[in-house]
């Protein structure tokens, strides 16, 4: 007898698939973006799994998941190399024989083609989809997903390559799945409100105590709050927006940011990136980055957004005390005074880059990411930050962080642009 799932149809989990993501080589940022685009139609992820690439394990997580979600959607181990076997786990654990599709082998060779290869041996075994499964095209990359409806659960198998599992969401997975779930009987999914703030400068445990009270347990809102080195993000969600029950959300949103305040520096999507950004464009400024301990990482995030070159003007990488004074004119002396280390040498780090480019305002920063280099006054995670904004425009901060060197060297980096930001608003 075929047990068809009882899990809700509106629920669901996400399985991420990969063993580096169970030895700290890299982390799993797909699930978030599944949650929230899941969200927009109704559909709640109430699991989330991580297995590496075995098929026994792979088979056992989506046992269990059929149990507990009506949708699971799987990210990873659709490569061409021997370790990616999501597709043979599937079949196997599903009852569908491996086929070579036709769109799956036309698709991917078409990919390849527009990147001058053509499929080699590996890549072939990207083709073979479960016969009972749909082939879903992948817009960006080369290896196709599938869906297919396995004992009442809906499961869908994408790429673990964020940009590429993103396009197939967006294109693919959530028109499917919001047709499949109109034809539902039942009650229509109410889609699931969920209101971010980003902050940073505030602890955890701080955030929790402006918030407290605010709102209540058990009821049609939810709070969250979820720590990470770039800050603490704090969100209201509910699947009662609009409703009488939920009428209350929009006062919330308000009390959330009259409590929090400056330290709310975006909200929704945004990053803090794109803030400073938008914020350097309207007020017409240029900038110029110095950076020791963070090593670039300021640059590479200012950077990163769209459009940056019409206010980003260049950074330098001075890790070395002769690099502060070759590249800056910090002066030896005052290195050898204070330290590298040291709110002087921040701050002329700041001043010799806006100087020697040109530009409206500087940021440098110089710290001890770790774990060796402390001493008895200068411990590991002590950092200072530098700005110059021009004549009477100059300041600098001490920083304290904890963690690892990635994690100091993220926080320093948040930190930095987080001063920016606060200049530039206050400059108005």
């Amino acid at each position: 007898m075929t047990r068809v799932s009882t899990a809700p149809l509106y629920s669901a989990e996400t399985i991420a698939i990969g063993s580096e993501l169970l030895v700290g080589g890299r982390s799993d940022s797909n699930s978030l973006f599944i949650a929230d685009a899941l969200a927009a139609i109704g559909v709640e992820v109430r699991f989330k799994s991580i297995v590496g690439d075995d098929e026994g394990d792979i088979g056992h997580a989506l046992k269990i998941a059929r149990h507990r979600a009506g949708i699971v959607i799987m990210t990873g181990g659709l490569g061409p190399t021997v370790d990616d076997c999501t597709r043979e786990a599937v079949a196997a654990t599903t009852g569908s024989r491996l086929a070579r599709r036709k769109e799956a082998l036309e698709g991917m060779a078409a990919r390849l083609a527009q990147w001058g290869r053509v499929p080699n041996r590996g890549q072939l075994r990207q083709a073979l989809i479960p016969a009972k499964a749909m082939v879903l095209p992948n817009p960006v990359g080369s290896a196709p997903g599938f869906m297919l409806r396995w004992r009442g659960t809906q499961i869908v198998a994408l790429p673990g390559v964020p940009s590429e599992m993103r396009a197939m969401m967006e294109q693919s997975v959530i028109p499917l799945m919001r047709a499949h779930l109109g034809r539902s009987k039942g009650p229509r999914p109410q889609p699931v409100t969920r209101m971010v703030f980003h902050t940073w400068g505030l602890p955890e445990a701080e955030i929790d105590t402006k918030l407290e009270r605010l709102i209540p347990k058990r009821g049609p809102i939810a709070l969250g709050l979820l720590a990470s080195p770039t800050g603490v993000l704090v969100s209201l969600t509910t699947k009662a927006a609009g409703s009488k029950k939920g009428d209350r959300l929009p006062s919330l949103v308000e009390a959330v940011r009259q409590r929090l305040r400056e330290w709310i520096y975006a909200e929704g999507h945004d990053t803090m990136e794109e803030v400073v950004g938008r914020l350097l464009v309207e007020r017409k400024r240029t900038i110029a980055v110095a950076e020791s301990c963070t090593g670039g990482l300021i640059g590479h995030r200012l950077t990163m957004v769209p459009g940056s070159s019409a206010y980003v003007d260049r950074g330098a990488i001075c890790y070395s005390n002769r690099a502060k004074t070759d590249m800056l004119g910090v002066p030896a002396n005052l290195i050898a005074q204070h330290g590298a280390v040291s709110r002087e040498v921040a701050q002329a780090m700041a001043t010799g880059m806006r100087e020697r480019a040109g530009v409206s305002v500087a940021l440098s920063v110089t710290g001890i990411a770790g774990p060796g280099g402390a001493t008895d006054t200068k411990p590991v995670g002590l950092v200072y930050i530098g700005l110059d904004g021009g004549p009477g425009e100059t300041r600098t901060k001490e920083c304290r962080f904890h963690g690892d060197r990635s994690v100091i060297k993220q926080r320093a980096a948040q930190a930095a642009l987080d001063m920016l930001r606060r200049w530039l608003i206050q400059r108005g």
